[in-house]
């Protein structure tokens, strides 16, 4: 019996509580927005579609409703317009969450919290250092959707199923990150070296160019704002996923924002890097190996963010 609440009612919102229903992951549903006429109807189309899924339990509610959650889930704040960054929405979204904080750890105070909102690494950071719950309950989305926009296109480019594919994005979830190409594999085969590895004459690779590729993944989110005006199903698959990690119990590895207590060289802020997430929340950091340009990159998105917190009003 997994109880899951989510604040916030809009486009990712909703989506991941359907997508938490679709896939069975939550026995009771809780949608909280400021709009709780945009909540109820929510909560009742999905609703009357789960005579179709596992049982669950989902309709819109207040804080105190969610009393008892495993899990909440941070969806809230301003949308990021069409040329707009991440960091663009900091202030606005920081004042927002700062009001959410008290009211909602006042009824869930042993949940598992998952931050989405944008920036992710900058309201991660607020919740480590205001919300008063311990930091191991605090996970941001981070870069693991970037992750996986840069896995599938690798799975892609090679023509290979995705499970085979282990590459991962690092850093701030915005223009700061960035792919540690040193440790990315396919089948324990280095990125770098695959398309010469691939012996079948039918199969004829060049290999990735490093900034196209990132590039790519970098713009990907603005793209499709601009095309369709938000995104939320790859966000939405990928927050089900961190919640899938911590109700299964099993410890997996995913690239989440968290806070970095000397890792790295790093202090006093939030951003991705591998961490092992499993039935209590963070289980700890995978501390890989990166080369001395990565590294020096690791540390420039640091920098970066730590500037915009240095600005902030928090």
């Amino acid at each position: 019996m997994t109880k899951i609440t989510i604040i916030g009612a809009g486009s990712v919102g909703s989506t991941i509580a359907y997508t938490l229903a679709v896939q069975g992951l939550a026995s009771e549903i809780v949608m909280i927005d400021i709009n709780g006429e945009k909540a109820l109807g929510e909560a009742l189309d999905i609703r009357q579609g789960t005579p179709f899924c596992s049982p669950v339990t989902i309709y819109a509610g207040s804080y105190r409703d969610a009393c008892d959650s495993d899990i909440v889930i941070l969806t809230s704040g301003v949308a990021r317009k069409p040329g707009q960054t991440r960091l663009d929405l900091a202030q606005t979204n920081v004042d927002i969450v700062k009001t959410i904080i008290p009211q909602i750890t006042t009824f869930a105070p042993d949940a598992t919290y998952i931050v989405v909102s944008n920036p992710v690494d900058i309201l991660t950071y607020l919740f480590c250092r205001f919300s008063e719950l311990p930091e191991n309950k605090i996970i941001g989305t981070g870069t693991i959707l970037d992750t996986s926009r840069l896995r599938a296109r690798i799975s892609e480019y090679y023509s290979i199923n995705q499970q085979n594919v282990h590459a991962y994005v690092f850093g701030e979830h915005g223009d700061t990150s960035f792919v540690p190409w040193s440790i990315a594999n396919i089948s324990n085969v280095p990125v770098d070296d695959y398309h010469r590895a691939v012996t079948s004459k039918d199969n004829l690779y060049a290999p990735i160019d490093h900034e196209e590729m990132e590039t790519y993944i970098k713009k990907s989110g603005g793209r499709v704002i601009q095309r369709k005006g938000a995104t939320y199903y790859a966000i939405a698959l990928s927050t089900c996923h961190i919640c899938k990690c911590l109700v299964s119990g099993t410890d997996t590895t995913l690239t989440v924002s968290s806070m970095m207590h000397g890792e790295y060289g790093l202090e006093d802020v939030c951003l991705s890097t591998l961490n092992i997430v499993g039935r209590d929340g963070l289980r700890g950091k995978l501390i890989t190996p990166l080369s001395d340009a990565e590294l020096a990159l690791l540390h420039k998105s640091a920098a970066s963010l730590r500037e915009v917190i240095d600005g902030l009003s928090i």
